[in-house]
């Protein structure tokens, strides 16, 4: 890659969260010790870093793994090879962050890198080389930074697929409520004439509200369960008209109270009180994964 400085393999290299101590194999994430690299996956990944922003070919590594004359698989050997790395860095073939799968040529490293000098400090200033391949991804808007809530960086991670998972199933409860409480709609008018002063009111609100939410929750849904990569940044967007439509439907399980008892319809009341602001945490970790560089 033109323009790119050699590294040595014993340096210190940063990308993402993660700091690689490239003599020992000793891999750290936010400074928490993670299981060590070693190996072929740890040959490969030294490699990758020493190349970083161009396509290195699966015969080159070959070639570096294997002596001329020995007899192995290749393929199915890197293969394993480059799957335990993304085990190793939490990457995955399918929406890479740090090696990504050029088909029928080989692998790049596609992230910014970090590099301090062999011997140096951790917390040495590094050089910092950016690979002009990695497109940035979109920055979670700042506004969601508050000392109340949740913060990126606080947050664990976990596989996408679960994250998805959890997502859609608020979403599809949410669905459920709105159109269970339309469809119920001859029999929420009499309880919020006995339970409220203004019910016309609050009768008006509650299908307004569900009209305004049964669209939104179908674009959650299906962002979701498609994938789509901007959806952290969406719902961010989304997040002031979301809170205040999931608060007032906080209040739904009073309409079920003659059949469920006002202490469950107020324990179910303070569950969905909370529900906002996990249905965002969950975002956050989501955007976190997807990028790694936290570009908050």
């Amino acid at each position: 890659m033109p323009g790119l400085e050699p590294t040595n393999p014993k340096s210190i290299f940063r990308f993402g969260l993660y700091e690689l101590d490239g003599g020992t194999g000793e891999l750290r994430k936010e400074g928490k010790l993670r299981p060590r690299v070693q190996g072929q996956p740890l040959d490969v990944l030294l490699h990758l870093l020493a190349h970083r922003g161009d396509v290195v070919s699966r015969d080159e590594l070959r070639v570096l793994l294997w002596p001329k004359d020995t007899y192995v698989d290749y393929d199915h050997s890197l293969n394993t090879a480059v799957n335990k790395l993304r085990e190793a860095l939490n990457d995955s073939a399918d929406n890479p962050r740090f090696i990504q799968t050029i088909p029928r040529r080989g692998y790049r490293f596609i992230a910014s890198v970090e590099v301090a000098a062999d011997g140096a400090s951790p917390s040495a200033e590094p050089k910092q080389v950016n690979s002009p391949v990695a497109e940035p991804s979109p920055a979670i808007p700042r506004e969601s930074r508050n000392f109340a809530l949740s913060d990126p960086h606080d947050l664990p991670d976990a596989p996408r697929g679960v994250i998805q998972f959890l997502f859609s199933l608020i979403q599809v409860m949410y669905l459920f409520f709105y159109v269970i409480s339309l469809a119920r709609l001859r029999w929420v008018e009499p309880v919020l004439s006995q339970t409220v002063q203004h019910p016309k009111w609050i009768f008006t609100l509650l299908i307004v509200t569900a009209l305004i939410g049964i669209p939104i929750r179908l674009y959650l849904l299906s962002a979701a369960f498609f994938g789509y990569r901007r959806l952290p940044v969406k719902f961010l967007r989304l997040f002031p008209i979301v809170i205040v439509l999931d608060e007032l439907w906080a209040l739904g399980p009073f309409l079920l109270v003659d059949e469920i008892g006002v202490g469950l319809a107020l324990a179910a009341t303070a569950a969905l009180l909370y529900l906002p602001f996990s249905q965002r945490s969950l975002m956050l970790m989501g955007e976190i994964n997807r990028n790694p560089a936290g570009n908050i």
